[in-house]
């Protein structure tokens, strides 16, 4: 399959890198010539300086041989004329754009397939905005991923000493056999740990464990996280994260306060929010957060451009009292370190997007994608198939590399943890978790005897 990737920043790289470990054959594009040099060394692809929205670089790329092109630059403009320029080659079969622009995402969204041809369009911002919903919704987790339309839940949190502490993995089973819960990783001491029932429960882990949507609450509870729903909501930021963040808060409900630095934009918050106070000042001013009675507030969400100072003014409202704070964070090696000084919850906008990505890359055979953490660990959601070596056979049966680990089954409504000794059926959708070194061979195996996706 030939990709062209257009855009060499932080989402353009982590597909170019995901992809060319694949063995796809992909052709990355971006106007920094210092940038694809340091790229060329450390990635399996072919660079090319030029712009994407230019028809003799996509022409010298080998559009007319593309059967992806996937646009992720800054600009919006840049990326939806590639995809209009790619649409005029009948070949091309995919046309990926990231849209920013609120005004030019809601047309893209209605409009995108009709009169754009673009197949997806993303925003990362509206992703980061989910992702913020799941951990406002379920308080004591410092990430949320979703599977299967949201009916499974995969919960990332640190341990606390708590009643489980010291416990085993299947005496934790023992004390809650009606628990349907599954642990799929643990990371100690920066390690990361494949976890079977012998393996012991200790304070300061990280863990990972996958559950049904309305079991995922009574997860955190077993490991004494707080489950309390939030009510009051300060957002600090008033940005496109921070404006549809507040919008989806008051949908639901909830108190918000919203703090911008810019007054103009406050103005224009003002006039578009209901119910939302809109304050102008510095989120990271004490002085402003203790006026504002942070220490009754549920939720402190950090969303400006700065992610220092999202971490920042995170770490100070946490100081100050309020429950739950959350910073949106780019730089995938800040995200092991937030549990440790104190953040509760992290936004990523760059895994939201990819992972949305990746769910349509690998439709069809993958239905669904997404990096974890510190993206040493992936999940994924599989359509089991008939002719696949996963179906028709105990899961211990199943050659899966070691730390590769099946989650839960779900068989029409019917959502299973499973065991050793469960049977994957075909149609079966499949969660599956596995390191990341350890992706092209889950792949394989998942394509054995799938010659039809070739």
């Amino acid at each position: 399959m030939k990709i062209i990737i257009i855009g060499a920043g932080e989402v353009g790289f982590h597909i170019a890198d995901i992809l060319s470990k694949e063995k796809q054959d992909v052709i990355l594009i971006d106007r920094d010539e210092e940038r694809l040099k340091e790229l060329a060394e450390t990635l399996d692809v072919m660079t090319l300086l030029g712009s994407g929205s230019s028809p003799e670089v996509l022409k010298k790329a080998g559009l007319d041989q593309a059967d992806m092109v996937i646009a992720v630059t800054n600009s919006d403009e840049t990326n939806m004329v590639a995809c209009l320029l790619a649409s005029t080659q009948s070949r091309v079969s995919y046309k990926i754009a990231r849209v920013r622009n609120p005004e030019l995402d809601e047309y893209s969204a209605i409009f995108g397939k009709d009169h754009l041809n673009i197949n997806l369009c993303i925003n990362p911002e509206r992703e980061a905005v989910r992702n913020a919903l799941n951990l406002i919704e379920f308080p004591g987790a410092t990430e949320v991923t979703d599977f299967h339309d949201g009916r499974i839940k995969l919960i990332g949190f640190p341990v606390q000493s708590s009643s489980v502490t010291g416990k085993t993995l299947q005496q934790l089973r023992e004390i809650h056999p009606d628990s349907k819960m599954l642990i799929t990783s643990i990371i100690r001491d920066e390690m990361l740990i494949e976890p079977k029932g012998d393996s012991v429960i200790r304070e300061n882990d990280f863990f990972f464990a996958v559950a049904a949507a309305a079991e995922a609450k009574e997860l955190l509870r077993i490991f004494g996280r707080k489950t309390d729903p939030a009510r009051r909501v300060v957002i600090m930021g008033g940005g496109n994260t921070g404006r549809m963040l507040a919008e989806a808060l008051e949908v639901k409900g909830l108190g918000v306060k919203i703090i911008e630095k810019r007054r103009d934009r406050c103005q224009f918050l003002a006039e578009r929010l209901e119910k939302a106070v809109v304050l102008h000042g510095d989120g990271t001013s004490q002085d402003l957060l203790q006026e504002e009675n942070i220490r009754d507030m549920d939720v402190f969400l950090a969303v400006t451009n700065d992610e220092e100072a999202n971490i920042l003014g995170a770490l100070l409202a946490k100081r100050l009292g309020v429950k739950k704070a959350i910073a949106l964070i780019n730089r995938v090696e800040y995200m092991p370190l937030v549990a440790k000084v104190g953040i509760d919850g992290v936004i990523n906008p760059r895994h939201a997007a990819i992972s949305k990505i990746l769910h349509y890359i690998r439709k069809g055979k993958i239905v669904s994608a997404a990096p974890l953490h510190d993206e040493r660990v992936e999940a994924f959601e599989v359509v089991a198939l008939a002719t696949s070596e996963i179906t028709s056979k105990p899961v211990k049966k199943i050659s899966f590399p070691p730390g590769t680990i099946v989650g839960a089954i779900v068989r029409g409504e019917e959502m299973i943890i499973a065991g050793g000794d469960t049977v994957i059926q075909p149609g079966d959708h499949v969660i599956i978790f596995t390191f990341r070194s350890s992706i092209p061979q889950v792949e394989k195996i998942l394509m054995v005897k799938l010659e039809y996706f070739e």
